[in-house]
């Protein structure tokens, strides 16, 4: 049995999130036995076919709708778990699930593989208002994932970020996928179609995020730079929310730009969600926080190409003028890229091509790699293992 864990899983969405259920689904259909271990979410029924076993949990108020995971005081799932037979286990996260994958696998001699996504640093500065005490957060982090037997990072640039927090071993790339599809061949009747759904005139400039509303992605730097462009024709899409999400409402409206700028919320449904990302012509993410985010994959596979900040670890996909488009960390620099890009619209075309060709990878192939990564990891294991019996 492989077992996925995790701190988030659908219903919550994030790119973690995302990422463990496309591993689980499409190992399902690979007919390998695989399960996701997580944290429970409130009224929430599972529907998958395969098993997730959740554990107790309590919000997080400062970052909703997120949980905090307390498995060990949860006594009927301890009870559930101890007996599934794992052969491997894969934690997406380095909290409340990677404690308890860890203890499971040295309980039961089995591989430890954990995967470093994101830039946990940022997070606990923000919770914590305190340098040192997010340090010595960070050094947990760390600690822990020098515990696995295997760590992997989603993007080559990510490596960066993992070695800046003191962590020396070695590191595998293992890419994030994609599960949108676009038909390459009526891709622009597709975006056409998107936009008279939403009665967007074809000549209207679209622009779109998607992601977490919070201050760490550059929010704010979106907004100011819109407000310098706002006498320029344009519609912008903030998919998504967070904890910035009512100071960001109200800058929209102290700028005067309530008309177009719309909020949509959290979008679950991924063809709804999938007609966005075709109806824009450029999607916005100037995140400095971010290591690898499959929201730029996925705009991508809708041939709409991404603006980011040039020098950021998540921009080092993308060639400038080529497969996306870079920027300054400056509202006066962003505004003048968008304007420009609004007046060439065929550039914006041909990257968002470029992209589609360039960024993206089905999660089925991914999972494929990961499998057979998996079974070279067992049977290095096993040889080491051996060789220790000896």
């Amino acid at each position: 049995m492989i077992g996925l864990f995790n701190d988030s899983f659908p219903p919550m969405l994030d790119g973690v999130a995302l990422t463990v259920q496309n591993y689980a689904y499409w190992m399902h259909r690979k007919n390998q036995q695989v399960c996701v271990v997580t944290a429970k979410m409130p009224k929430h029924i599972d529907n998958t076919d395969y098993p997730v076993y959740r554990y107790a949990s309590l919000p997080l108020w400062s970052r909703k709708p997120y949980r905090y995971g307390i498995p060990r005081l949860d006594y009927r799932f301890m009870r559930e778990i101890k007996d599934i037979p794992f052969s491997i286990i894969h934690v997406h996260c380095p909290f409340s699930s990677a404690q308890l994958a860890l203890e499971i696998a040295r309980q039961k001699k089995i591989p430890l593989v954990a995967t470093f996504h994101s830039k946990y640093k940022d997070d606990f500065e923000r919770a914590t208002h305190n340098k040192k005490i997010a340090e010595w957060m960070t050094k947990k982090v760390i600690t822990f994932y020098e515990k696995a037997d295997e760590v992997w990072i989603p993007q080559a640039s990510v490596e960066d970020t993992i070695r800046a927090y003191g962590y020396k071993g070695e590191v595998t790339v293992m890419d994030n996928g994609c599960d949108f599809v676009a038909d390459e061949q009526n891709i622009e009747s597709f975006k056409k179609q998107a936009r008279a759904s939403m009665n967007i005139p074809d000549d209207m400039p679209v622009f779109l995020f998607v992601g977490q509303h919070i201050w760490e992605k550059n929010t704010r730097l979106i907004i100011e730079s819109l407000a310098a462009m706002k006498d320029e024709q344009f519609i912008m899409f903030f998919i998504g929310t967070g904890y910035a999400e009512r100071e960001m409402r109200t800058m929209v409206v102290q700028y005067g730009l309530s008309s177009k700028v719309k909020f949509r919320g959290v979008i679950s449904d991924r063809e709804q969600l999938k007609n966005y990302y075709a109806a824009a012509d450029l999607f916005v993410f100037p995140s400095l926080y971010d290591n690898a985010p499959l929201v730029v994959r996925e705009a991508g596979a809708l041939h709409t190409p991404t603006l980011m900040i040039a020098g950021s670890t998540a921009s080092k996909i993308l060639t400038d003028n080529y497969n996306g488009f870079l920027t300054e960390n400056s509202s006066e620099k962003m505004a003048a890229r968008i304007c420009g890009l609004v007046r060439s619209p065929q550039n914006m075309k041909q990257a968002g091509k470029n992209a589609a060709r360039t960024v993206v990878r089905s999660w089925e192939n991914i999972t494929e790699e990961v499998l057979q990564r998996y079974s070279q990891i067992l049977n290095k294991y096993a040889t080491n293992a051996s060789n220790t019996c000896i």
